[in-house]
């Protein structure tokens, strides 16, 4: 056990010492070396540090550098070191975190990392805090409570009766709603094409003048962080006319929730603690690893009456148990890592890896600028948007870029463009990360004839 545990440490070390200076996409070599995987199941027993010998010589390196600090894709944040430290010690306890007798440490650094998370984000202190899998189930999670309580005001007990002759529910977004979210109220049983869409603005965030009248049977979801542009729509105004029409508002806050923990960025988000409840991801901006979302409700008791399970052997206690705020009976201690990020971080690291991120965005955006590309967006947040001219050039700039491997960053459609969306989001990123990867894609759009503004 000390010897296969010691060479895995050593293992892991290696490869987050060496991360910084490879290739971000994996080459075609370490690719086709996944073929070393493919074997019948074996007959009999494998010696435990072969298994991790095979894990670490042909899987390590098909991976992508996504923890590294060149990764600008998809929104994803690289695992802080000492919340991977605490990942292994918290799968070496191998706890399960649904009941508070299965796991008394689970249950108290949750409960503790619930009271920083809330104050750290300016949100009701009494609020309710689910750790999940990520942003979709914590939107699920949220929609389940919003449509208990909207129901629950009408006489309907939605979890005993379910949908079938239920009083109607309307759902309000916005045109540029994430597809998490449309996936959330497909799940939640709202529909995902049932909704009614309000207009966005050039920078993808809703029209506050364009909200259609609200009453309490309407669910209105908006964004903190556009997935695209990063851009925040107008909760301060959507979440009055809410309130004083009775509405549930759910903020679908993926990266973007994490903004409200920085001193300078806190005012893109004003109204935003207005509102029912939040979704968010630790494993994005807070930096752990994967999986980790976060559920924040301000009604505890719509939550639990969302969630809750009910059997003979789950007798009742003083303290709701952590499974009453989640779908999953059974799951890992996933809120070890985000106590383990804010002890390890504080109030000031949280802002200054946003602020940080936010600056080197920024740096992108005007770099790119500079050199004559037409980027898109207001770079408010971590993500910037450019376009190097007609959508067939724009994409062989990408391809060109993602080939070269010193970065990578994906395409996106937006408002009738084809273009590179940039993301910072990792504590990893240095800013000579930023050169290093702004001079890459100069190179990529250079050698691809892109057009110029």
């Amino acid at each position: 056990m000390s010897s296969l545990m010691q060479d895995t440490a050593a293992r892991a070390e290696r490869y987050m010492e060496e991360i910084g200076h490879r290739r971000v996409f994996p080459d075609e070599v370490a690719i086709e070396g996944l073929a070393a995987f493919n074997e019948t199941p074996p007959d009999g027993p494998t010696d435990p540090a072969e298994v991790v010998e095979l894990l670490d010589r042909a899987g390590s390196p098909a991976t992508v550098a996504s923890a590294g600090g060149r990764y600008f894709g998809f929104v994803i944040g690289g695992a802080l070191p000492v919340t991977v430290a605490a990942t292994w010690l918290a799968a070496a306890w191998d706890q399960c975190a649904g009941l508070g007798p299965l796991s008394p440490v689970a249950q108290r650094l949750e409960d503790v990392a619930r009271g920083w998370l809330l104050e750290l984000l300016g949100l009701p202190r009494d609020a309710a805090v689910g750790y999940t899998t990520g942003a979709t189930t914590a939107n699920f999670t949220c929609l389940a409570a919003a449509r208990h309580a909207v129901l629950e005001r009408q006489g309907w007990n939605v979890e005993d009766q379910g949908l079938f002759g239920a009083p109607e529910i309307r759902v309000v977004v916005g045109e540029e709603v994430h597809a998490s979210v449309r996936k959330a109220l497909g799940m939640v049983g709202l529909g995902r094409e049932r909704v009614e869409r309000v207009p966005v603005d050039d920078q993808g965030r809703m029209r506050a003048d364009a909200l259609p009248a609200l009453d309490e049977r309407t669910i209105v979801c908006i964004q903190a962080g556009n997935v695209n542009t990063g851009a925040f729509d107008p909760a301060e105004e959507i979440c009055a006319a809410a309130r004083e029409a009775g509405a549930w508002v759910h903020v679908d806050g993926a990266f973007g929730l994490w903004a409200m923990a920085s001193p300078e960025k806190r005012s893109l988000a004003r109204g935003v603690a207005d509102a029912d409840s939040w979704a968010a991801d630790a494993h994005k901006w807070l930096n752990v690893p994967y999986d980790s979302g976060l559920a924040i409700c301000r009604h505890p008791t719509a939550i639990r009456a969302a969630m809750t399970i009910v059997a003979p052997y789950l007798l009742p206690t003083a303290v709701p148990e952590p499974n009453h705020y989640v779908p999953e009976m059974s799951r890992r201690a996933r809120g070890v890592e985000i106590w383990a990020a804010l002890k390890a971080l504080g109030r000031g690291g949280v802002a200054e890896l946003v602020e940080r991120n936010c600056r080197q965005a920024e740096r992108f955006a005007s770099g790119l600028r500079e050199a004559g590309y037409d980027v898109l967006n207001d770079v408010v947040l971590n993500q910037a948007l450019v376009s190097f001219g007609l959508p067939d050039t724009t994409s062989r700039v990408i391809a060109r870029m993602q080939a070269d491997g010193t970065m990578w960053a994906g395409g996106t459609a937006w408002q009738g463009h084809t273009a590179l969306r940039i993301s910072v989001s990792s504590w990893a990123t240095t800013d000579d990360d930023i050169e290093r990867s702004l001079s890459a894609l100069l190179r990529a759009a250079e050698a691809e004839g892109a057009a110029k503004v």
